[in-house]
């Protein structure tokens, strides 16, 4: 492999979150979009050779706190927001596996029938082989984001770096919501406790906190731009490093 086809990280944990399954739509799946993200999968997979993890969102379907807003118990609603994200899981798993990629879904919500139960050293084997491994159903517990699951997979299975891919063409961290001020710029590089102390809310601050305690860096960037995910890990100048 020569060094301009050398990936800055070997082991990623990307994070996709719900509402980038549902596109334009807005609400459910749109197989383009999963089309788009599994392409840029498979690339850099065999050309790079990097080993893959995603945890998933539910957003498209369903999310916890918004339930909850509206009357629901918060752990109930949670619970059914986890159900939201095996489904963008399993759909995802679908689209790879069409492609003849080898994928294992581990589910933190034991359902036999359509996922194996998340054990960290079976998910870290099947990296090792090569396999893709979808994470599901968030860290299994209610109040808790698939953010703080992003991070708390990652280190759990010695990702070397955090991908959140955002959509909607945020292409990073700025100084404001950018869809709203046309004067807002996108920050290049941050610390966790300027996330943190600046309230930039990109992630929660349990997910930037526990990436904090385990020096875990983390790119927030666009997954939707074709090209992306291969320059980020090829070491071009892409979204918003964070560590």
């Amino acid at each position: 492999m020569t060094e301009a086809t050398t990936p800055r990280w070997r082991r990623i944990l990307l994070k996709l979150s719900g509402e980038a399954f549902a596109g334009d739509k807005g609400f459910g799946i749109d197989g383009k979009v999963i089309e788009r993200i599994t392409d840029d999968i498979i690339d850099i997979r065999g050309s790079l050779g990097v080993e893959v993890a995603i945890v998933v969102g539910g957003g498209n379907f369903w999310r916890g706190i918004t339930g909850s807003e509206g009357g629901l118990d918060r752990a109930q609603a949670d619970y059914m927001g986890m159900l939201a994200t095996v489904m963008n899981a399993l759909a995802l798993q679908d689209v790879l596996e069409q492609k003849e990629v080898p994928t294992r879904l581990q589910s933190a919500i034991r359902m036999p029938q359509v996922a194996e139960e998340y054990i960290r050293r079976k998910a870290i084997r099947h990296l090792e082989k090569n396999r893709v491994v979808i994470f599901a159903a968030g860290t299994g517990n209610p109040f808790f984001t698939t953010d703080t699951t992003a991070a708390l997979r990652a280190v759990e299975v010695d990702a070397d770096v955090l991908l959140k891919g955002t959509h909607g063409g945020v292409d990073g961290i700025y100084t404001d919501d950018p869809r709203k001020n046309p004067d807002a710029t996108r920050i290049d590089n941050l610390t966790y406790l300027d996330i943190l102390n600046r309230d930039l809310r990109v992630m929660d601050s349990t997910a930037i906190t526990h990436a904090k305690e385990n020096n875990l860096p983390i790119v927030v960037f666009d997954i939707m731009a074709e090209g992306n995910l291969r320059g980020l890990l090829c070491g071009e100048s892409i979204g918003t490093m964070v560590q």
